[in-house]
């Protein structure tokens, strides 16, 4: 998907956020296949499995499944159709997620070769916050980030002061 080209910074957050909250002897349930960033995980002391690649909109077989603490969510459920319905049958009683905000001036992401790769959904802070409070989540902390680019335009101006990254930690209500 990146093709050697990893969303440094983005990781960067990710994991400084990760390890402030959950510990290495707890163990994790991904939701994703495996990629990179799983990759990272480990090699950060973490125990981490992935989801198959099913279509967690319609299978929660592997989520209900699993004995895992922690259940992580890096940028997965703006592709879902109901990200409601997969975060009320998480066991777990901790979740770090995150999600790419939507942006006031871009249109929703959309991939014309890989089917899997759009977003239903793209988030204001807000409306996750919501959606999780509604499936049973207590927001503990969460943090922001922008995104630019070294591109030259309106756009890329705008993503430099823009957050474009949300990722939050909650516990089971």
């Amino acid at each position: 998907m990146y093709e050697n080209n990893f969303p440094n910074k983005r990781y960067k957050h990710t994991l400084e956020f990760l390890q402030k909250h959950i510990n290495t002897s707890e163990s994790i349930l991904d939701l994703g296949v495996e990629n990179p960033f799983s990759e990272i995980m480990k090699s950060n002391g973490y125990q981490v499995k992935n989801t198959g690649g099913e279509d967690l909109d319609v299978d929660f077989e592997t989520i209900l499944e699993s004995n895992d603490t922690v259940v992580t969510a890096f940028e997965i459920f703006e592709h879902l159709v109901a990200p409601f319905n997969v975060l009320k049958e998480i066991k777990a009683n901790k979740l770090v997620a995150s999600i790419p905000m939507r942006l006031w001036f871009s249109s929703a992401y959309k991939s014309k070769t890989d089917l899997w790769d759009r977003h239903y959904h793209e988030f204001e802070d807000w409306q996750f916050d919501w959606l999780l409070e509604k499936a049973g989540w207590t927001i503990k902390d969460s943090a922001k980030w922008t995104n630019p680019t070294k591109k030259i335009g309106i756009r890329p101006l705008l993503r430099l002061f823009t957050n474009r990254y949300y990722i939050v930690y909650a516990e089971r209500k």
